[in-house]
């Protein structure tokens, strides 16, 4: 009976137990920037709250030992994104990484007109995830299947878009702030934009500002962590008390 109870008590929370806040820089998968904590202070678990794209930049809420059972809540917050939109072409990722699949015209668009498509998306929408994604057909990752050469069938899902407001119109290249739910795929919403304006647009740059209550500006550069040891690195573990009350 004491060997029961002894099992079933559980263990104290400890001192790395919690979220550390990530500026990521461009070129690691979010995999890529778990892997590299993971192994560099030989923690036990280490996940993340929610994928950045590897060329997408900011706020990745890295979730370290228990930290990572409140993986849930940051994969349900919403996000803020700040953002960069290249008119005249789209591309087969709907981003800059992608192959120019097809070109026009932008030089008659408007700031009015970008303005007015940008708050026809504010509200619910129905959004199709694109090909070049995580998302998985058949337990296949999408973007397996994509660099076969292949597309299949992808059903919509419900998103919310709460703001999505242009900061800065200097054509070809478009500024936004966007406000949104979980799994809202920023680019499509560039692409989808394009489409209406009939000059063709994909996303050119991309940064996580906001994850819920959690900010970018408090985050800590991925470069810099790497660089830190053990001791250093714990005054800016957000404990797992503090998790979604802390900014």
């Amino acid at each position: 009976m004491t060997g029961q109870m002894n099992r079933s008590r559980p263990r104290p929370v400890g001192i790395y137990d919690g979220a550390l806040l990530v500026d990521k820089t461009a070129g690691p998968t979010s995999h890529d920037v778990v892997d590299r904590i993971r192994r560099r202070f030989r923690f036990d678990k280490v996940g993340h709250g929610g994928t950045l794209d590897p060329q997408a930049t900011g706020l990745l809420v890295v979730l370290i030992e228990r930290g990572t059972k409140m993986s849930n809540e940051f994969l349900t917050s919403d996000k803020t994104y700040q953002g960069v939109m290249r008119l005249g072409s789209s591309t087969d990722t709907q981003d800059a990484q992608g192959k120019i699949v097809a070109e026009n015209d932008w030089s008659s668009v408007t700031r009015e007109q970008v303005e007015a498509e940008m708050s026809a998306l504010i509200g619910d929408l129905m959004q199709t995830p694109p090909m070049v994604s995580a998302v998985k057909k058949d337990g296949v990752p999408l973007y397996k299947l994509a660099r076969k050469g292949k597309t299949v069938e992808r059903n919509p899902k419900l998103i919310h878009i709460y703001e999505f407001n242009l900061r800065d119109f200097s054509p070809p290249l478009v500024s936004f702030v966007l406000r949104c739910t979980k799994g809202t795929y920023v680019r499509t919403l560039c692409s989808d934009i394009g489409e209406k304006l009939g000059c063709f647009a994909h996303l050119a740059e991309l940064r996580r500002t906001r994850a819920g209550r959690m900010n970018v500006e408090n985050a800590v550069p991925f470069n810099r962590v790497l660089e830190m040891t053990q001791d250093e690195l714990l005054p800016y573990i957000i404990p797992l008390h503090k998790i979604g009350v802390t900014t």
